[in-house]
């Protein structure tokens, strides 16, 4: 299959950060069109054109995402967002670091105990995962390597360095904690949603399918043996369970980083 970007005789972009906007007219050239008038639309900005990008995933999801339906929501034309951006993956992209600007970010140098400053920092990321649920997506897809996102990836290099790892494992001790709040963050932002798009409570939806996977022969050994598991670290609620399970894990992982600091 020949991409676009070898039929235009360009290679493939790698980064909105990177390669910026391209001039206009180069944009709609290669796009075999081009807009009528001359004059940049009024009342449209880049920033406008993120927020709006925020607000529809946030809404829709990102399959059902698409420059159209972007435009509509601005009430603008499709070709006017081209002044702004090359292609939907360049908007994709800076609505990515966008939501990483949400972070509150610990200051590493303020003295604070290194383990708190690593709990908040993992914490906001897992909120800003389930806050955000097509943020896991994009950042598995994009090099990511927004302003936003380089103030967070350097905070955490810098509270990390202050656990008295050496450095060739400060890397694992990141990939540890991350990747885990990485893959409990979208397990749980996926699970908000699909009840949300259910129209259940966590809690409801967690009990209609409790009752199916019960009444299902098949899956009777798994009941029983996941009897007292579940009994013993079951909370009031799904997100106080959830809540347990997220601090305990991160509290192994701390005292994991703990030992290994011991023993160097």
């Amino acid at each position: 299959m020949v991409r676009a970007a070898d039929r235009t005789g360009r290679p493939a972009r790698t980064s909105v950060w990177l390669e910026g906007k391209r001039p206009r007219g180069a944009a709609a050239a290669s796009r075999g069109t081009a807009p009528r008038g001359s004059g940049q639309p009024s009342g449209l900005d880049r920033d406008r054109i993120i927020q709006a990008t925020v607000r529809l995933l946030d809404a829709e999801g990102l399959p059902k995402f698409s420059m159209r339906r972007l435009a509509a929501e601005l009430d603008v034309t499709a070709m006017s967002l081209y002044w702004y951006v090359d292609t939907k993956d360049d908007i994709l992209e800076l609505a990515l670091d966008a939501a990483f600007g949400e972070l509150r970010l610990p200051e590493p140098e303020s003295g604070a105990d290194w383990r708190d400053q690593l709990r908040e920092l993992a914490k906001g990321y897992r909120d800003l995962l389930v806050r955000h649920p097509w943020v896991s997506p994009l950042a598995g897809t994009f090099l990511n390597i927004g302003p936003h996102y380089l103030d967070f990836l350097l905070t955490v290099q810098r509270v990390v360095r202050r656990t008295g790892l050496p450095p060739e494992a400060l890397g694992g001790a990141i990939s540890a904690v991350f990747q885990f709040v990485y893959g409990f963050g979208t397990i749980e932002g996926h699970f908000v949603r699909r009840c949300a798009a259910a129209g259940m409570s966590q809690d409801e939806y967690v009990r209609e399918a409790m009752a199916r996977v019960e009444g299902t022969p098949a899956l009777a050994e798994l009941v029983r043996e996941s009897g007292d598991l579940m009994a013993a670290r079951a909370g009031a609620t799904v997100e106080e369970t959830r809540e347990r399970d997220f601090s305990f894990a991160l509290d192994l992982l701390v005292a994991g980083i703990e030992a290994r600091v011991a023993d160097a």
